[in-house]
């Protein structure tokens, strides 16, 4: 039997991406931290008027992404629109921070009130576009407990989009997700092999059979296959499908939040 999150009050909840601007510093940078943050607040707030259970925030705009690690002006950025929105959306709240940077990630949402992360390379190796992503869960732990952030959870992903996981062939993605929860993470999070393409439900089954974690779907759920997904996973994370045309990089789309959302509340009653 899978186990509650306590975060939501609400079954499976629909946890919204903020994908803020290029942060100073990277390639893509042009605004100033103030207009970054109120962007964030912005799509923040037509979120939660939506409805939608939760957000997460990301650094999407600073590809190339840096491997395990960023410098400390991203750490401070996101901190500080981290709570803001934190404080305006008075929701559950999360952060990943790319590539791999689950420690700054867990700095971030300590110091913002935030409830929790999504950590890539939790169990497990891999070969993501950044180089190899090494197993974090023993560090992180250990880090989350030195500095008294237990109550920030920690949402890993398993067989991750965007990699290759030929050194891991021999071992399923139940078994890696059973893995996640052996080492003491909080939830499981499922993707399809890159942004926007949604988890084969093969292997959304297989997790669901291997770890009474809660499991997140990660990537490519739209209105129209939110129906087939419904019964087995425990919440879903969108990003692209909220975005105009559904692409990432562009501006929320109103319109098709107040459709997925009105098609997530007809499958909940």
């Amino acid at each position: 039997m899978t186990k509650p999150n306590t975060l939501f009050t609400s079954g499976k909840p629909v946890i919204a991406m903020l994908h803020v601007g290029a942060l100073p510093g990277t390639p893509a940078s042009g605004l100033a931290l103030a207009e970054i943050e109120a962007q964030a607040l912005c799509e923040a707030k037509l979120f939660c008027e939506a409805g939608v259970q939760g957000l997460m925030l990301e650094n999407m705009h600073d590809t190339p992404y840096l491997r395990g690690g960023v410098g400390p002006e991203i750490v401070a950025a996101l901190a500080i629109i981290a709570r803001a929105v934190k404080a305006a959306s008075k929701l559950p709240c999360g952060i990943q921070i790319l590539a791999g940077a689950n420690h700054e990630a867990l700095a971030v949402a300590h110091a913002a009130g935030l409830d929790f992360i999504r950590a890539e390379g939790f169990a497990f190796a891999h070969v993501a576009d950044e180089g190899l992503i090494e197993s974090s869960a023993a560090a992180l732990l250990r880090y989350r407990r030195a500095i008294g952030a237990e109550r920030v959870q920690v949402w890993a992903d398993v067989k991750k989009k965007h990699s290759s996981h030929a050194i891991t062939a021999d071992v399923g993605i139940g078994e890696t997700a059973h893995a996640v929860e052996f080492m003491r993470g909080d939830a499981v999070i499922v993707t399809g092999s890159v942004t926007g393409d949604p988890p084969k439900r093969s292997d959304l089954s297989e997790v669901k059979k291997k770890t009474r974690l809660p499991v997140y779907l990660g990537s490519g759920v739209t209105e129209k296959n939110l129906g087939l997904f419904f019964p087995v996973a425990d919440g879903f994370i969108v990003g692209s499908h909220f975005k105009a045309d559904g692409h990432w990089s562009r501006a929320v789309d109103a319109k098709r939040v107040g459709q997925f959302m009105a098609a997530h509340a007809r499958l909940a009653a």
